[in-house]
């Protein structure tokens, strides 16, 4: 048992690494898949490229390091989170695609929750605000717009998971029907406080309870994927939202600790401890991974489009070739000329929590080039990310002086410091960026005693790069002052 294997379903693509005792990647493999979007705001996934991608990149990691199945010790999987898929339970077929976290078509019957004054009942049992983000309105719709689905889930035919439910229904052909703490607690239907299903948002719904997994700690011994795949069992030892994962990969597992993860969208937690607080501010309040019954709580802020606006000036705008490329533009020019890129493009997630925003580019002027564009997209991400700090810091009352980053747009120089220079804090880079898998493999390690406890993990910590805030209030303060005016813009 020489080695840990974290499967990282993401939103955009799937990887599989293969990690050693001290942390260390040993391979890793990749592959992108569709993004499916049927009408304006609409986003799916195609649940056979879910599996497949999965299959096919944990297949190629073992092949790369040279590795068997029988040399693997556990499997972590950690998954975008809130993404919903509904199947059949016995054949495993799914009734329609993968409604994906980023999908509004459900925003109006979320809105219609806030009129009706279900809002405060939803956030005192969950900790969410009732919005199309999360998985309960996305059940919903399927059970009431695909032929048959109602019927069929009310006669106990239908199954209901987040990614992570469906792959391990799907890898364990059948055996295994289960989620953790902390992908539950994004569904919309999970109590944060009695860690059960709440019976009675699930008759708001109008859900079947029959169709929902059991809930466990993100650390257990859940069951094994069959041989058949890959020609030995391997146990899976670790289920966690993605977000949740690089909270833990990061290490951040005591009160106060803060991180924020740079991929399709930004996403900012901080721990919390035993203390579930209650946000004022747009953020939402959610459980942490853990390797017990009793999870410690989480502040979160989510950001819709954060990494994604950088494919977006890749592959629609076309003005960059590759995501490294947007460094080497953005850093060619002193400042955004004024220009300022708010990217709602399916509406502003936290603080402002507007489905209708659109995104926009203001200060466009003749003297605007590529590079201003480019420059102002960067700088578009770490703007909001400060507003996710700042609704953080007045919730919980701590001051955040350092933030532990990770995620792929993490990588980008250029980004990091400006993000230091308008949040006016440190920003800690580790050496291993992939925080999210790391976070799924020491939870299965550490369940399956391949790492003996957190100390030992502790000693693989390297940090790669500690950005420090170089600008001057003043222009600081001045640059937040035109994002707050161009943020205004975006509501229709």
């Amino acid at each position: 048992m020489k080695y840990i294997l974290a499967l990282d379903q993401g939103t955009t693509s799937t990887r599989a690494i293969v990690f050693d005792k001290k942390g260390n990647i040993v391979s890793s493999a990749q592959r992108e898949f569709a993004q499916i979007y049927p009408k304006p705001g609409w986003v799916e996934h195609s649940p056979r490229d879910i599996l497949g991608s999965t299959v096919a990149v944990i297949g190629e990691a073992l092949v790369r390091a040279n590795v068997s199945a029988q040399e693997i010790a556990a499997v972590g999987i950690t998954n975008q989170r809130e993404t919903t898929l509904v199947w059949d339970r016995l054949t495993g077929e799914p009734v329609y695609n993968a409604i994906v976290w980023q999908c509004r078509r459900t925003a109006e019957y979320a809105d219609k929750l806030k009129r009706e004054g279900f809002e405060e009942k939803i956030y005192n049992r969950t900790g969410l605000v009732p919005d199309a983000y999360f998985s309960a309105t996305k059940i919903k719709w399927i059970l009431d717009n695909v032929e048959g689905a109602r019927a069929r889930a009310e006669r106990g035919e239908l199954l209901f998971g987040t990614v992570d439910t469906y792959l391990l229904w799907q890898l364990s052909k059948g055996r295994i029907f289960a989620t953790d703490y902390t992908n539950a607690s994004r569904t919309m239907l999970y109590n944060i406080h009695t860690l059960k299903w709440d019976d009675e948002l699930l008759r708001l719904f109008d859900i079947p309870k029959s169709m929902l997994p059991s809930v466990h700690p993100s650390g257990y011994n859940f069951g094994v994927i069959d041989e058949l795949y890959f020609g030995a069992p391997i146990p899976v030892c670790g289920v966690v939202g993605d977000q949740q994962a690089a909270l833990f990969g990061q290490l951040c597992i005591d009160e106060g600790d803060v991180k924020n993860t740079y991929g399709t969208g930004c996403f900012l937690l901080m721990n919390t401890g035993g203390k579930a607080v209650k946000s004022n501010n747009g953020l939402v309040t959610t459980l942490a991974a853990s390797l017990d019954e009793r999870p410690c709580y989480v502040l979160e802020g989510s950001v819709f489009v954060g990494g994604a606006v950088i494919q977006w000036l890749r592959d629609e705008l076309k003005i960059i070739e590759s995501a490294d490329e947007s460094e080497v533009y953005a850093s060619s020019v002193p400042d955004s000329g004024g220009v300022y890129i708010v990217p709602a493009f399916t509406g502003l997630g936290a603080p402002y929590w507007n489905a209708s925003a659109r995104g926009v580019i203001t200060g466009i002027t003749r003297g605007a080039t590529r590079a201003h564009i480019v420059r102002a997209a960067l700088e578009g991400i770490a703007y909001e990310v400060c507003d996710l700090v700042g609704a953080m810091q007045r919730d919980s009352g701590i001051c955040i002086s350092r933030l532990a980053v990770d995620g792929g747009a993490s990588k980008n120089n250029f980004l990091m410091q400006f993000q230091a220079d308008v949040l006016g804090a440190n920003v800690s880079r580790p050496k291993i960026v992939e925080t999210t898998a790391l976070g799924a493999a020491y939870l299965a390690g550490l369940t399956r005693g391949y790492w003996k406890d957190i100390g030992q993990i502790k000693n693989n910590a390297v940090c790669d790069r500690e950005f420090k805030p170089t600008m001057s209030e003043i222009r600081r303060l001045s640059l937040l002052e035109g994002w707050k005016k161009a943020v205004n813009q975006t509501i229709l």
